[in-house]
């Protein structure tokens, strides 16, 4: 195949595995010819009233080694298979968890990573093998049997390539059906993470009869689309076992109609002996056996054809990758200070020159759109600026230098999100600090008190156990948990009620009253007006 096959890229990491494989589970089907020889002799010199124990005793040993081959190959196969699905699954996580922003959601990321991998192992253990055997022992065999007749070479070379030739024409059936299929159990488990989010909402909203309707209606397209890929591969089977089986037969009417003297052509001048023909017979299932054994995983290949397309689409697929690589490394000297300078967005958006002082408290203010959160994320390292640049402590920020930078942040996002780790362990996150002053002064003590187990108690994602404001509450306790010297909230009082929202604000101008640096971006024009200075945004290109 081309060296641009996606398949074959993903077996670079064990290619030299593969072609060993290749030549024992060849080896151990080139066994049989040999054994069939000597059953076939051992018949033969029976039949003359002649003792065959040497023979038989070939017979047994080769088999023995047939047997040895084909478990050494398995386990060969199976090792290529956890080699290539784990390299790739740790690829896909480690990249994942670098995005700053994803294309797809959790679910589909996770079936990609989970089960549709998984349809690459049968590829691997099964197709693979066949097709090297396919390429080797039919040949072998096609060539004994014009040694002994030519009549039984030209059954099998007849008959033969009808089995590649079908499979060819289903194959491309087959990929279809198994693309839509992968296509599907995506969607259906980014559907169930997302109603899984909102389980309590759904209850609130006495929609879950409605959710239930819609789940298992996208539940039976699945059903329907896995059925077809199901049928294709039973009708496939079916109709190459069937050419197999005439083959087999054909070529036992010869034999038997030869050694009865019914027919007087189709070998080299000589009558068929019946040790002839016994080796015949036992050579036409061997012949077809390697194009079964590939017919049967024509739909294994088929669903990893669809895996590598997707797998393809997943590694050129646009998404912003978080810098640096979140090591735990000494903070950035220099004054906490920033400044942004002709910065462009990785989307292209256009963002105002601003330089913010140590201890100055900053509003972002602008409409939806306008850049306020994208110029945290630039300020934060979580993402770098298309041009222009961004300046943090006196000097430009790069990447080797994010992670430092980022250790002296506190980071208080607009959306809450947790660990399904202790209350504890994510507000410290690995870092040093003291989770009793941060829940205070995030007015949270009360909250996490309220708990099960306190600061032991496990959280689940979305913050299980919190509703939305002491949610809120704790991801401002995580931003100042380790008493830091540049605070960065993003809307840090939406969707918040009064007495919520004063707590949050009193909590993040307590922080600056330290001395901390304070960057906000919001829409709450009242917070706004309690910070030093106002910056706006959405008056540029």
């Amino acid at each position: 195949m081309a060296k641009s096959d996606p398949l074959r890229l993903l077996l670079a990491p064990v290619a030299p595995a593969m072609r060993r494989l290749s030549a024992v589970a060849v080896l151990g089907s080139l066994i049989w010819p040999v054994q069939a020889a000597l059953v076939a002799l051992a018949i033969g010199a029976a039949l003359q009233g002649q003792v065959a124990g040497g023979l038989v005793a070939g017979f047994v040993v080769l088999g023995l080694g047939r047997v040895a081959l084909s478990a050494l190959a398995d386990r060969m196969a199976q090792e290529a298979a956890e080699v290539v699905i784990t390299g790739i699954r740790h690829r896909i996580v480690a990249q994942e968890a670098l995005r700053a922003q994803r294309d797809t959601g959790p679910g589909a990321t996770a079936s990609l990573a989970v089960e549709k991998l998984a349809a690459l192992s049968p590829w691997i253990t099964r197709y693979a093998p066949a097709s090297a055997r396919v390429a080797v022992v039919p040949l072998v065999i096609l060539v004994l049997a014009f040694w002994q007749s030519w009549a039984a070479g030209l059954i099998f070379l007849i008959s033969g390539p009808l089995i590649p030739l079908f499979m060819a024409l289903v194959g491309m059936a087959a990929k279809e059906a198994s693309a839509r299929q992968m296509v599907e159990i995506g969607s259906l488990n980014d559907l169930l993470v997302d109603r899984l989010a909102a389980l309590l909402d759904i209850r609130l909203l006495g929609a879950s009869e409605a959710v239930t309707q819609g789940f298992s209606a996208q539940a039976g397209d699945l059903r329907q689309r896995t059925m077809a890929v199901l049928r294709l591969a039973f009708l496939s089977s079916t109709v190459l076992e069937l050419f197999a089986a005439i083959g087999v037969a054909m070529m036992a009417v010869f034999v038997g109609f030869s050694l009865l003297g019914q027919l007087g052509f189709g070998t080299w001048g000589v009558p068929l002996t019946p040790a002839a023909g016994v080796f015949l017979l036992l050579l036409a299932p061997e012949f077809y056996q390697p194009l079964r054994d590939l017919a049967a995983a024509w739909h294994d290949k088929a669903a990893a054809d669809a895996v590598a397309d997707e797998l393809a689409d997943w590694q050129a697929r646009e998404g912003l990758t978080l810098p640096g690589n979140g090591a735990r490394v000494d903070p950035l000297a220099g004054p906490a200070t920033i400044g942004l300078r002709g910065c462009v967005t990785a989307h292209g958006l256009h963002l105002p020159d601003m330089k913010i002082a140590k201890g100055e408290a900053v509003a972002l203010v602008g409409p939806s759109g306008s850049g306020k959160t994208s110029a945290l994320r630039l300020m934060a390292g979580l993402e770098l600026s298309a041009a222009g640049n961004v300046e943090v402590a006196g000097q430009v920020l790069t990447a080797p230098m994010v992670d430092g930078w980022r250790a002296r942040i506190g980071w208080m996002p607009q959306r809450a999100a947790f660990l399904a780790r202790s209350l504890h362990f994510n507000l410290a996150l690995g870092r040093n600090g003291d989770a009793d002053a941060a829940l205070k002064a995030a007015a949270a003590q009360q909250v996490a008190e309220a708990l099960p187990r306190g600061l032991a108690t496990r959280l689940g994602e979305s913050g299980g156990g919190l509703s939305g404001g002491e949610a809120r509450r704790m991801t401002l306790a995580r931003a100042l948990f380790s008493n830091p010297d540049l605070i960065l909230a993003d809307e840090p009082t939406a969707d918040l009620d009064d007495t919520t929202a004063q707590a949050v604000t009193a909590g993040l101008l307590a922080q600056h009253a330290k001395g901390s640096t304070l960057i906000i971006a919001t829409h709450d024009m009242d917070l706004a007006a309690r910070m030093d200075r106002i910056i706006q945004l959405g008056n540029t290109r």
